[in-house]
């Protein structure tokens, strides 16, 4: 008996709907595309032009994903905004060495390709790009049978960004009485959502409950990680003196990510009643009967960035994140280490 021709859409996967997906996001990446840009989509390797804007440019590269906040936009079906969490998770982490994030490659996988969810993934991805100044040059869509349930995606992202060698920010400058000036979050941005999970599923999942901001608790939970790169490199540009050090809040919380950033010999002390705990932190910590270490060690508890700042200058910074609309709080001071124990919160 002659076998029965097989194809490739017959094993599972569909070559006309990636084909489609591409002609679908090809509008929507091209507005985030940078003068630099060479070329368009489709090739082998996306093409970025260097030449005369650096005098020794010094490259930061990032990856990162979104964790199992994946999950949560899965079960509510909201996929248009988790790409801009993925931008957001890479751009903010290189953004913190004083780099400007200049091209962004993202990888989509899935058991079969839904091309409506996947083009709002990737519209999300390039909105993200476009409002971090970031062109979005690349990327896979990989359709695998039987790797994932029906329904189901994952995401991971990569970043390339750059910095002048002489602006390059490690740390270095930072000094005991540096004040830590925290800036706003917009939830609880793409961490911790493991534990978010767990609490939303033991309090019977009420996406609907109303906080106390006015958010629905499944509004605040998915809305998207902020892009702090434009104001942040703006008020770079204006007190690159007065800025030692700057601190992305992601995995690990205030606890853990502060400190990575601050030379050994000293450490950090932040006053956590020094600024209001939003609402669905609240929420969290009341439902989950979480301790107050564990919230600070898992959630960035409304400060999502932090710089670390020379005290006579804090007062100006502060001055242009108001005008940048970035509401921020002094939070803390950097101190002399006290033995192993560097980070006080409370």
């Amino acid at each position: 008996m002659t076998p029965t021709p097989l194809t490739y859409r017959d094993a599972g996967v569909d070559i006309d709907a990636g084909n489609e997906l591409v002609e679908r996001i090809k509008p929507l990446v091209k507005r985030s595309f940078r003068p630099e840009v060479m070329g368009g989509l489709g090739g082998f390797g996306a093409l970025f032009d260097l030449s005369n804007k650096y005098k020794e440019p010094v490259l930061v590269s990032g990856t990162d994903g979104v964790g199992t906040k994946l999950k949560l936009a899965q079960q509510l079906g909201r996929h248009d905004t988790i790409g801009i969490d993925l931008v957001a998770m890479c751009v903010n982490d290189v953004l913190v060495q004083g780099a400007e994030p200049l091209f962004f490659l993202d990888y989509f996988a899935t058991g079969r390709l839904d091309i409506d969810t996947a083009a709002a993934v990737v519209g999300g991805i390039a909105r993200g790009c476009e409002e971090s100044g970031c062109a979005l040059i690349g990327g896979e869509t990989a359709e695998m049978p039987d790797m994932y349930p029906p329904g189901e995606y994952d995401l991971a992202g990569f970043c390339v960004a750059a910095v002048e060698k002489s602006k390059l920010l490690d740390g270095g400058r930072t000094g005991d009485g540096d004040l830590l000036i925290g800036i706003a979050s917009s939830g609880p941005h793409s961490n911790g959502y493991s534990l978010i999970r767990k609490i939303y599923e033991r309090a019977g999942s009420p996406a609907g409950h109303a906080l106390a901001d006015g958010q629905t608790l499944a509004d605040a939970l998915m809305a998207p990680t902020r892009l702090y790169v434009k104001p942040v490199l703006e008020l770079l540009s204006a007190h690159a003196e007065a800025i030692h050090a700057m601190a992305h809040i992601t995995g690990g919380g205030l606890t853990e990510n502060i400190i990575r950033v601050i030379p050994d010999g000293l450490g950090i002390d932040v006053d956590a009643s020094s600024w209001p705990l939003p609402p669905v932190f609240e929420w969290l910590q009341r439902e989950g009967a979480v301790p107050a270490e564990e919230m600070w060690r898992t959630f960035n508890c409304g400060i999502g960035f932090v710089l670390a700042v020379a005290p006579a200058d804090a007062a100006a910074v502060e001055a242009d994140l108001a005008r940048l609309q970035l509401p921020s709080w002094r939070i803390g001071r950097v101190t002399r280490a006290n033995g192993d124990s560097r980070v006080k919160i409370g």
